[in-house]
């Protein structure tokens, strides 16, 4: 989705280092457990404005070496650009943030998504364009590292704008890379949708690569008898590969002369996309039972087992007891029957509360996790509720989840950040029995991305705090303000304030450069504004409340 950047709080806390367990979670006797025992989460990503859509990928050749990629802002120049981070022994010690480029000077960035080939070298995959309404320019790019993510190449694009008219067909890049030792190994697929919400009818896209992505070919996936429609804007595809390359891909249709009622596709191709063949993938909800949650993030997953080329699972969001669950449906015959769904979270059922923003990965082997944010701590079914997040594991060839588990160390109150675009990720791997997660929550007073590493039984195996960028301390008082803000710093050398467009209201220059200034502001009407503190040390934004 695209950000929304400038209405999120900001103060910089100091930061952690944990290095003992502190907190036990007691959930009685399991057949294959989840441990009882977990730790602080590592705040990745440390930021006093925006930090969004955290997406993580791990090299299949070797499980210690992961990388991050999330949507971070920089200032109100370059507005927001991908950053990353890369660990090499399995989450212990990060590098150093890595800001990927834009197309050019003044776009944003969005929606990274990573994956790896079968070399071992790393792709990112993002949204860089300026404009949601014309002129709207950008492309979905993409750029490989070879050193594992210290260091990226040029970008490369898969599809711009201009593709398919207005449509503007950039939004919601997922990459996928065929590791397997097939014929088209190596190549390289983007499912993307319709950036332009109001010229229908809407279509999910498909481009492939068969050159590292030097060159990309594009097509539609859905066609006659199996159209996304002219009725849901939003035909988000969730694409996956099996492992003897086979590329899978699911999307949602609502077109009444197909169906009255809301559907769910599969495409697959086994010929590295020249040809898609396409089935039903109902997801048994109830109509319209989700429209009644508009901030949820619902987006569906398809996912493929790694040990078994014909298994797909399917999770999505069902209203159907009342309030929103996590359901699972799967195929072990590469998508001709479905099973019945299974509710996955095992809260009470009917309860009033919701779930949402869910992902899911199967192992080497085939075991599965499923990771959701959870609402069943919180007062009631709305979106605006505290929350936390949890997580269901389930053995290979087992057909039932052991009892949910928590992967944040603590709850987190409803922040009204998280009703913004921006904020529709979590990303959740396991390889070798290690489940690794990423997501973003407020619980600093920022939205912030935080990871997490455990084992299989649930305990923690590190929760090291992970550095980005400067740690200088900027401190802003009073906020609300109602007349002047004083502001705290080292080498003040500019204040400037920014109204909730991003113009400039204001500039104040600080020439003996103190450590502290105060700046009227009696002059602003009452609502959001940004500091812009300019200092020796660079630039920095804090997000204040005019009364």
């Amino acid at each position: 989705m695209i950000p929304t950047l400038y209405i999120l709080p900001g103060k910089r806390r100091s930061v952690l280092r944990i290095t003992t367990l502190v907190k036990k979670l007691l959930w009685g006797l399991w057949v294959i457990g989840v441990s009882t025992t977990y730790a602080q989460n590592a705040n990745i990503s440390n930021g006093d404005v925006f930090d969004g859509e955290p997406y993580l990928a791990i090299n299949p050749e070797n499980p210690q070496h992961m990388v991050v990629a999330w949507m971070g802002w920089i200032n109100l120049i370059d507005n927001i650009k991908i950053k990353s981070k890369s660990s090499f022994d399995g989450g212990r010690t990060w590098s150093s943030t890595v800001v990927l480029p834009h197309i050019k000077s003044g776009y944003t960035s969005a929606d990274p998504s990573l994956d790896f080939n079968h070399k071992g070298e790393v792709f990112a995959c993002y949204i860089d364009f300026t404009g949601t309404t014309p002129p709207v320019e950008g492309a979905v790019v993409i750029c490989k590292s070879e050193d594992g993510g210290l260091t990226w190449d040029n970008l490369r694009e898969a599809i711009n704008t201009e593709f398919d008219g207005t449509k503007w067909p950039i939004d919601r890049p997922w990459i996928k890379i065929d590791k397997s030792n097939g014929l088209y190994q190596g190549n390289i697929y983007v499912t993307t949708m319709n950036l332009n919400r109001t010229n229908a009818p809407f279509n999910p896209y498909l481009s492939v690569s068969g050159d590292d992505g030097n060159t990309f070919s594009t097509r539609y996936l859905d066609t006659v008898g199996w159209l996304a429609g002219s009725i849901n804007p939003l035909p988000v595809s969730s694409p996956t590969i099996s492992s003897t390359g086979i590329f899978y891909a699911s999307y949602p249709s609502l077109t009444l002369t197909q169906n009255p009622f809301a559907q769910n596709f599969l495409v697959s191709s086994s010929d590295g996309g020249l040809s898609i063949n396409h089935k039903p993938l109902n997801n048994y909800d109830t109509p319209n039972s989700t429209s009644r949650y508009p901030s949820a993030k619902k987006a569906p997953l398809l996912i493929g087992n790694h040990a078994d080329d014909k298994h797909l699972a399917f999770i999505f969001l069902s209203a159907i007891h009342g309030d929103l669950d996590l359901f699972l449906t799967e195929s072990r015959d590469a998508g001709i029957t479905w099973t019945v769904p299974q509710r996955v979270n095992d809260d009470p059922i009917a309860n009033d509360r919701m779930q949402d923003l869910i992902w899911g990965d199967f192992d080497s082997d085939g075991d599965l996790i499923v990771s959701w944010r959870d609402r069943r701590n919180g007062t009631d079914s709305t979106y605006q509720t505290d929350s936390e997040i949890w997580a269901a594991f389930r053995e290979k060839n087992t057909t039932q989840f052991n009892p949910n588990f928590q992967i944040t160390n603590q709850r987190v109150s409803y922040d009204p950040v998280l009703e913004n675009a921006g904020n529709d990720f979590m990303c959740i791997k396991m390889q070798n029995d290690t489940i690794n997660a990423v997501w973003g929550d407020t619980r600093n007073g920022n939205l912030n991305i935080w990871f997490q590493s455990m084992e299989i039984n649930g305990s923690v195996i590190t929760s090291n705090t992970i550095y980005s960028g400067d740690t200088q301390t900027i401190t802003t008082y009073p906020n609300p303000v109602s007349t002047a803000i004083n502001i705290k710093s080292q080498s003040i050398k500019m204040v400037s304030i920014y109204n909730i467009e991003g113009r400039n209201m204001f500039s104040v220059e600080n020439k003996i450069e103190s450590n502290i200034m105060q700046v009227d502001l009696r002059s602003l009407s009452s609502g959001f504004y940004l500091v812009e503190v300019l200092t020796s040390k660079g630039s920095f934004v804090k997000k204040i409340l005019k009364q």
